[in-house]
């Protein structure tokens, strides 16, 4: 019965994508919750990392960076996939969304099968452009809820320094000026009308991110104790 239920929930988590063969899950999808996402957008320095780790520490809910969870699959010697994220990265392109989602989907349910009270997440730097959010709606479509969209708006200039100051210390390869006018662009061109299109929907709480980090977090908890 357990084998059984095993292979119904790779079925159905599409856990026969290569990448994620290697940590399946053995659980039966019914006793999965439906995770309650609010995905975090803004463009790179817009402070999203850093407003996650308080949101999480004030309200308890689980943070999954897109980025992050990319950058450290390009660093797994067993990820076939791993070359290939490493050059969208550094292009400042955004990484095919089938990979992106798979990763998303896996860390998801495994929270979630280890604790029943851990159905909240933070999907920060997702959905970046309409091919993320199609793919989204597609394969999760009832499988989770979209509570809303926190949008950190910042100024680009002011995005750029901040990410050129954390480039000292980060070691990440796209901190540089170069990578992040590429990676600005792709946010105006992709990510912004996303942003757009959720506030057409009423979807969007916004929050002006160019404040010191205590003023945004102000801003961020009144929007959270108001939405739950």
């Amino acid at each position: 019965m357990l084998r059984r239920c095993g292979h119904r929930l790779l079925h159905v988590l599409g856990l026969s994508f290569p990448l994620l063969t290697g940590r399946p899950l053995f659980l039966c999808p019914h006793r999965l919750m439906k995770p309650q996402v609010v995905f975090v957008l803004g463009g790179p320095g817009a402070g999203k990392g850093t407003q996650c780790t308080r949101i999480v520490e004030k309200y308890g809910y689980t943070h999954l960076s897109a980025g992050e969870l990319l950058r450290d699959e390009r660093k797994n010697p067993d990820s076939q996939y791993g070359e290939l994220i490493e050059k969208y990265i550094k292009d400042g392109k955004i990484v095919p969304v089938e990979i992106t989602i798979s990763l998303l989907r896996r860390e998801m349910d495994q929270i979630m099968a280890a604790s029943a009270q851990k159905n909240k997440f933070l999907i920060d730097g997702f959905p970046r452009n309409q091919d993320n959010l199609q793919g989204w709606n597609k394969t999760m479509d009832g499988k989770a809820d979209v509570s809303f969209v926190l949008f950190f708006d910042c100024n680009n200039e002011i995005c750029i320094e901040r990410c050129l100051e954390r480039g000292k210390s980060s070691g990440r390869s796209d901190d540089n000026r170069e990578s992040l006018e590429k990676r600005i662009q792709t946010y105006l061109q992709s990510t912004k009308p996303i942003i757009d299109l959720y506030e057409e929907m009423g979807k969007v709480k916004k929050i002006d991110a160019s404040k010191s980090v205590d003023e945004v977090f102000d801003e961020v908890v009144k929007i959270f104790d108001k939405e739950g």
